[in-house]
């Protein structure tokens, strides 16, 4: 495995050694960003699209429960946001976002967890846990199929442009940048597979990899680790505002929650 990946390191290094640091970062044209779903085998494709046999429907269905079924002297969360989550259908598609009382950036799993310690009188759930992956999959899932569009106005400006550094930074043992992968070589055969466009829309999701149901930071940490390099702890500044500046990236494309992976 690692001269497997120390192979894909030299490769793609070879493909932007000769790239002047002083060049244009490279971007995606609107019209040729496409969901890592294209990048499937037809099996895996099958999968996803299957609600009976998607996996991922375990975690929805467990995360139902819990935004309707009220916690031990606390109020359930459709008693807010309505019955069947009507009142939060569409919402996932604008995360992140600003939290207004704070001023920060926070996710869906982070706007979940604020409704539980400020309106619930519950303690935050941990990242990964069974409870906030269910959770944050029932409400992304309302969300199924509208369009990703996030505002980075204002105050947010900071945060996209902190996630598009991080993009851009090489980093790790083999010196490599997000973009070199899902920038200038996506479409492209690596050790069997399709490199993708590195979008996050079918996360919260199941990898096949994982054999379980996984976040979006989860990923990010599996790709800082692909790197050699040491990944950030779980809801960190830095992969917070990945997260928005991939939510930008991928403008336009539909929630596939709850996605399949490789």
């Amino acid at each position: 495995m690692r001269l497997a990946w120390l192979a894909v390191a030299l490769v793609l290094a070879a493909c932007s050694q000769d790239t002047p640091a002083e060049e244009p970062r490279s971007t995606l044209d609107a019209d040729e960003v496409v969901s890592g779903y294209q990048f499937l085998q037809a099996d895996t494709q099958a999968l996803q699209d299957d609600d009976f046999a998607n996996p991922g429907f375990l975690w929805v269905d467990q995360g139902e429960a819990l935004f309707s079924n009220a916690p031990p002297q606390s109020k359930a969360c459709s008693a807010c946001h309505g019955e069947e989550g009507s009142e939060l259908i569409g919402v996932a598609a604008h995360y992140p976002a600003m939290d207004e009382k704070t001023g920060s950036l926070v996710n869906l799993e982070g706007r979940i967890n604020l409704c539980r310690t400020r309106h619930q009188g519950l303690a935050p759930l941990d990242y990964e846990s069974e409870q906030l992956l269910s959770l944050t999959a029932y409400v992304a899932h309302l969300s199924h199929g509208d369009p990703i569009k996030v505002d980075i106005s204002g105050g947010v400006s900071d945060w996209y442009e902190r996630g598009e550094d991080y993009f851009f930074t090489k980093r790790g043992q083999y010196n490599l940048a997000c973009n070199q992968c899902h920038n200038d070589n996506w479409g492209k055969q690596l050790r069997g597979d399709t490199i993708s466009q590195g979008h996050g829309t079918a996360f919260p999701g199941y990898r096949l990899e994982w054999q379980t149901f996984g976040s979006l930071q989860r990923r990010l940490r599996d790709c800082d680790a692909g790197v050699r390099a040491e990944p950030l702890a779980y809801g960190s500044d830095d992969y917070l505002a990945v997260e928005l500046y991939l939510a930008k990236r991928a403008e336009g494309l539909p929630i596939e929650v709850p996605g399949v992976r490789r």
